[in-house]
């Protein structure tokens, strides 16, 4: 049951088809051809226009966040997506589709107008062969250099050998070194990509000039496992949804909200209230799991106390993933939402697992205390985070980046809030914000948000414990098969423990996605590193990495 009435809805609707129109009337000529997504209107431009569209679109109609970027082929095309929202609203949605020539897929690289783009046109690039004009550094960025074609491509030879070469790593500022001669102290210092100084196989290029960082590359890749693909050959109703729970691994339940919000608005899918209850406070501990990982491993990074802080935060993510497990029988790789609804209801007794929710939040109080004797009060740890890994707010939004990463920089911008979905906008909660923009304003962040989800959880609790019995509806009537109509495109996101979590999907008409793409919040927080760690020195680069809190195996996906 939707929690709109319909003539909300139509009213919204109107609303948006008239902005559509004024933001033609304001591309003008750069529009050769309009499209309409679930999500919002489509507005299809020259290849030569990207940078002047996404200008105009920034500067003058206020869509100051590049959220995403997609690249597809057809048969007699290449195209790219960049899919435009507002900090402020991100309701207010648009998507520029740029179309490109098969015998020449190159455009205009949006580099220049959104930092983002570099890391997502280079992905592009990558998998499915689009070039970017203008683009600052376009070359792999999840494949080895010397690999052969791109696998996302219609020709693409699975077969096809591939020779990857062992090269030496050269030093970017090489030239510097040459200059500077035998008296010059720069010298590349690779970290990585061995699990415990990157949080996962993530290789960082690290150029120093004495003991500041001089330049950075964050190398991913390592942990690449075609999820997109995959996703691509499973069918909508059953074989998709196991796959989120493996994108972030630490909470996991948010990525297959991600799926589904996607999946039920492509198909017209309702989800029935009481599902919508059980799905919110089921995220909510997941992300409190995320967050509990965070904070331990980030006290680990900055001062190497393994015994007492980290098992402290292993402690109470045990306890969340019992509650977890209890729900939905598995330990990390839930699998527990369907499209329409949740596989099943709460574990009997209920009143044992209501027992046992109650007692983990009644506890958490004095949990979170501990932390902030052991952690935010800690004359060491304030001394490597105060003022160290600074990212200024409009250096966020260049880059794209969500979730605590920019709530640390002031940037009041949380989906649960701005784009409501699920039970959120029912209940009484905070968006937690911290203005000091530093590795310290980030943990903070996280350390609140705990008890923001906690509040979150204890009223599903007691929505729950009071729901009538015969109204107890956990899924929807959902058709056996799902079929979308042909051409159909989405792209809806959730706010999951990392920041904003978008899937789209195009629908061929068959039971599969012609093209399935994820939006990984990490994948965008990370390209903000160098911009925190430049002139810093590589302890310091340590604890900014470790404040990012990036999961490998989303970044890379």
């Amino acid at each position: 049951m939707s929690l709109e009435r319909p003539d909300e809805r139509e009213e919204e609707t109107a609303v948006e088809e008239r902005s559509a129109d004024e933001i033609g009337e304001l591309l003008g000529d750069n529009v050769i051809g309009r499209e309409e997504h679930i999500n919002a209107p489509a507005y299809v431009i020259r290849p030569d226009a990207v940078q002047e569209t996404l200008s105009t679109l920034k500067s003058e109609a206020g869509y100051d966040h590049l959220s995403c970027v997609t690249a597809q082929e057809y048969e007699d095309r290449y195209e790219s997506i960049y899919h435009l929202k507002k900090y402020d609203d991100p309701t207010q949605e648009v998507s520029v589709v740029v179309p490109t020539d098969r015998e020449n897929p190159v455009s205009e690289s949006a580099e220049p107008v959104f930092r983002t783009a570099d890391w997502h046109e280079r992905e592009a690039y990558d998998l499915v062969g689009i070039e970017y004009d203008d683009h600052p550094d376009l070359r792999r960025i999840l494949l080895p250099d010397t690999w052969q074609g791109h696998p996302l491509s219609r020709d693409y030879d699975q077969n096809r050998p591939q020779v990857v070469t062992l090269r030496e790593h050269a030093n970017p500022l090489q030239e510097d070194y040459k200059a500077g001669g035998q008296d010059s102290d720069t010298m590349l210092l690779n970290i990585g990509p061995h699990h415990p100084a990157t949080h996962g196989v993530l290789h960082v290029e690290t150029v120093l000039d004495g003991e500041q960082v001089a330049n950075i590359d964050p190398d991913i890749g390592y942990l690449h496992r075609c999820e997109e693909q995959m996703c691509q050959n499973g069918t909508y109703r059953h074989q998709i949804m196991p796959y989120p729970d493996r994108w972030d691994y630490t909470a996991n339940m948010p990525n297959e909200w991600a799926y589904a919000r996607a999946a039920e608005a492509l198909a017209d899918i309702d989800v029935p209230e009481y599902a919508q209850v059980l799905r919110t406070m089921g995220s909510e501990l997941s992300r409190m799991t995320g967050h509990f990982l965070a904070l331990s491993t980030f006290a680990l990074d900055v001062y190497g106390d393994f015994s007492a802080i980290f098992m402290y935060g292993m402690r109470d993510r045990e306890k969340a993933q019992n509650i977890l497990e209890d729900l939905t029988g598995q330990r990390m790789m839930y699998n527990y939402f369907r499209l329409g609804g949740v596989v099943w209801d709460l574990p009997e007794p209920r009143e044992e697992f209501f027992e046992k929710t109650r007692d983990f939040l009644e506890d958490l109080p004095q949990a979170l205390e501990e932390y902030h004797d052991l952690i935010s009060a800690n004359e060491i740890l304030q001394m490597r985070t105060v003022d160290t890994g600074v990212l200024p707010p409009e250096v966020a939004k260049e880059y794209g980046a969500t979730g605590p990463v920019a709530r640390g920089s002031g940037v009041d911008y949380d989906l649960r809030r701005d784009d409501p979905y699920g039970y959120y906008d029912e209940l009484d909660w905070d968006v937690v914000t911290e203005d000091g923009c530093d590795n310290y304003s980030r943990l903070l962040v996280r350390m609140r948000e705990v008890e923001e989800s906690a509040k979150i959880v204890g009223q599903c609790i007691d929505l729950l414990e009071e729901w009538p019995e015969d109204d107890r509806t956990i899924q929807s009537n959902v058709p056996r098969t799902l079929k979308p109509d042909d051409d159909t495109e989405v792209y809806r996101a959730v706010e999951n423990a990392k920041g904003e979590l978008g899937v789209y999907i195009r629908a061929d008409g068959t039971d599969k996605p012609a093209r399935f793409k994820i939006r990984s919040p990490c994948f965008s927080n990370l390209q903000t590193l160098p911009e925190m760690s430049t002139g810093e020195y590589v302890p310091d680069m340590i604890a900014s990495l470790g404040s990012l809190d990036v999961v490998l195996g989303e970044v890379d996906r």
